[in-house]
């Protein structure tokens, strides 16, 4: 049912095995999925101008029109929901109802899209002036540059790019050069659609290297908006690089998040509130608990049901239903998991649970006793890797969650309303989420994604993310018959 071959040739693709492929592997064998073509500067190029081309006419079609359209993207996706789940799952590792959750996330937002679509609103101001009115609008910023991580390889695109073409823009997608088989498939499913619209270069894909690809994406004036999703490290290059010729980044970096326990909380509803967030997707989610706090009340008892319920954690083939972690994503992920945990034990940490590298590319899920002046405990380990430490007060957990350069995601589980609106207010948690008793991953696209401080200020999907895809222009219309000037300042001649 999930073989392969018969998974690509279902979703149309092929197998290119030129010299200039770029070869998927499953990182959970190693085995080679299928290769596709890596695109040159020339494609590049060559995309840019199809977008250009595609943006002067898909700008003046009405946005509601552009809302039907990806209506019919969420339909087709919705017919290959179950292929392109395995897809995600056998090129990413992560386990089938994630994969499937990634789809149903793609069809989520499109859903969301058609709805913005007729809400794209301005707004009217009162002039101080007599006769004149005062509003803003709102315009297509124009071709949309998008570069994804393998995490998440194709519900990050559908956040950036069915809300852009609602807006009224083009998008040029670079994806992880290690998931480009999703990318593929997603790419085809969504141009089919739009190409029956006469808009097919609404959408462009450019599977290349970052120095044929990325590189030129970030210098290309062209290109007024670059979002992109991945470390803190190449953020801060996009960010520099953009920036320099004053473009527009949209940036979703590093998280190194955190759940707070107070002794108030429900026990049994936080174990699995963290149990999901930090292994989930093998701890490789930007929104994955790295650090657990527990108030000493009650730290002993959560750390025993935690082992108890990480010892049930079924490590294996994605696919397998059965299975609740796969692997990581290649084997410099797992070096750098090991290496963390040489580092936790040379800076005092203790191993409580896992702590091993497994055949290929599996790890175990790793519980560890650590304490807040421990350097790694401020850094973003990619891997399930899960730090504990006690606390007395909230005030002290709250400063230890702030405490990192990371501002992605956080969690409070209390049933103390007072400990809630502390936690949420202006003194409290300074990630851009912040979640009560829930955990800190598995966000819904109605609210507005992206955090604080090294995660990079972007905001995607719900809310007002649409803005960023779009200029706002002020307009201020004079229907009298003289010309007062703001200020009451006079100026006659």
């Amino acid at each position: 049912m999930f073989d392969a071959k018969q998974l690509i040739a279902r979703l149309g693709m092929e197998d290119y095995r030129g010299a200039d492929a770029l070869l998927s592997r499953n990182p959970s064998t190693g085995e080679v999925l299928a290769g596709v073509r890596l695109a040159s500067r020339g494609d590049y190029e060559a995309a840019v101008g199809e977008s250009l081309e595609a943006f002067r006419r898909w700008r003046l079609a009405p946005a509601p029109r552009r809302g039907l359209i990806v209506r019919e993207i969420a339909e087709q996706l919705r017919r290959h929901k179950e292929d392109l789940g395995a897809l995600v799952s056998l090129e990413t590792g992560k386990i089938l109802q994630e994969g499937l959750g990634e789809v149903q996330e793609m069809i989520d937002v499109a859903d969301f899209a058609l709805g913005l679509s007729r809400q794209l609103y301005g707004m009217t101001t009162q002039s101080e002036r007599p006769g004149h009115r005062l509003y803003e609008q709102w315009h297509p910023l124009g071709a949309v540059g998008v570069i994804t991580a393998f995490n998440f390889p194709v519900a990050v695109w559908a956040w950036n790019a069915l809300i852009a073409a609602v807006c009224g823009d083009t998008v040029i997608w670079k994806p992880s050069e290690e998931t480009p088989l999703t990318a593929v498939a997603t790419h085809r499913i969504a141009r089919s659609v739009l190409a029956r619209h006469g808009f097919a270069g609404v959408f462009s894909l450019v599977v290349g290297e970052v120095a044929s690809v990325g590189e030129a994406m970030l210098d290309d004036r062209r290109l007024p908006l670059i979002s992109a999703t991945g470390s803190t490290r190449m953020g801060r290059i996009v960010a520099e690089r953009v920036g320099r010729r004053l473009g527009r980044t949209l940036l979703e970096l590093g998280g190194n998040n955190a759940i707070l326990i107070m002794p108030d909380a429900d026990l049994d509803l936080a174990l699995r509130g963290c149990l999901f967030a930090a292994v989930g997707t093998a701890g490789q989610r930007c929104t994955s608990l790295r650090r657990l706090y527990l108030h000493q009340s009650i730290a002993a008892e959560f750390r025993r049901r935690l082992t108890r319920a990480y010892r049930q954690v079924r490590i294996g083939d994605p696919l397998d239903p059965e299975t609740l972690m796969g692997p990581l994503i290649h084997a410099r992920a797992v070096d750098a998991y090991e290496a963390a945990i040489l580092a936790i034990r040379a800076q005092g940490g203790e191993v409580l649970y896992g702590g091993q590298r497994r055949e290929g590319n599996f790890v175990e899920p790793t519980i560890v006793r650590s304490h807040s002046g421990m350097p790694i405990v401020a850094e973003e380990v990619f891997a399930p890797i899960l730090h504990t430490i006690e606390f007395e007060t909230l005030d002290e957990a709250i400063e230890a969650n702030n405490a990192v350069p990371q501002g992605l995601s956080s969690a409070i589980f209390t049933s103390s309303l007072q400990s809630t609106e502390l936690f949420l207010s202006a003194r409290g948690s300074d990630c851009g989420i912040a979640n009560v008793n829930i955990g800190t991953s598995g966000a819904e696209i109605g609210g507005a994604f992206g955090g604080e401080k090294d995660t990079g200020g972007g905001r995607e999907s719900g809310s007002d993310s649409w803005k960023a895809y779009m200029r706002r222009q002020t307009v201020t219309i004079n229907f009298s018959n003289s010309l007062p000037l703001a200020q009451g300042i006079e100026f006659d001649f």
